[in-house]
């Protein structure tokens, strides 16, 4: 499903990762949107809309072939993302939530993705934590709009 991946992971210590404020990781790698995924993606939300799941009445829809849910592009951001950083000496590791979500382009079926992060903010939390707040966009291969634009929430706790 992936390319190898074209960036070095970011791998930092706990208290590292304070220095991390305003550093782009870079971009994961490329990752294909297949049928099948979004057809068990589908499944998994019961939102079987036509533009989604049925390639030959999309051939004929407003995008020209069938796309993939954007809540599909939106959870690939974990895997993105732990392609790009992770952090050690800690015992658990959350992702805490979402700010602000934009899906600014469909991603059609058969198109590459791939996200680049850049780390906004970095603050201690009670129980010994660090809240990390990231800017990701999911790229889309070939397109000049990105699928993506995300504010992503991190906390990580040693």
């Amino acid at each position: 499903m992936t390319d190898a991946q074209t960036q070095p992971q970011t791998v930092v210590a706990f208290d590292e990762v304070k220095n991390l404020v305003g550093k782009s990781l870079g971009h994961s790698a490329w990752r294909e949107i297949t049928q099948d995924q979004v057809n068990t993606f589908a499944d998994a939300t019961d939102d079987h809309q036509w533009i989604h799941v049925d390639p030959e009445r999309a051939k004929d829809g407003p995008f020209g072939a069938p796309i993939a849910h954007g809540f599909l592009t939106l959870s690939l951001l974990i895997p993105m993302w732990s392609e790009l950083f992770d952090v050690t000496d800690v015992r658990t590791k959350v992702n805490y939530g979402l700010d602000k979500v934009r899906f600014t382009s469909p991603v059609k079926v058969g198109s590459r993705i791939r996200m680049t992060v850049t780390i906004t903010d970095v603050q201690e939390v009670k129980g010994n934590g660090l809240h990390l707040v990231a800017d990701g966009t999911i790229e889309i291969e070939g397109e000049e709009r990105p699928a993506v634009v995300a504010t992503f929430l991190n906390r990580f706790y040693a």
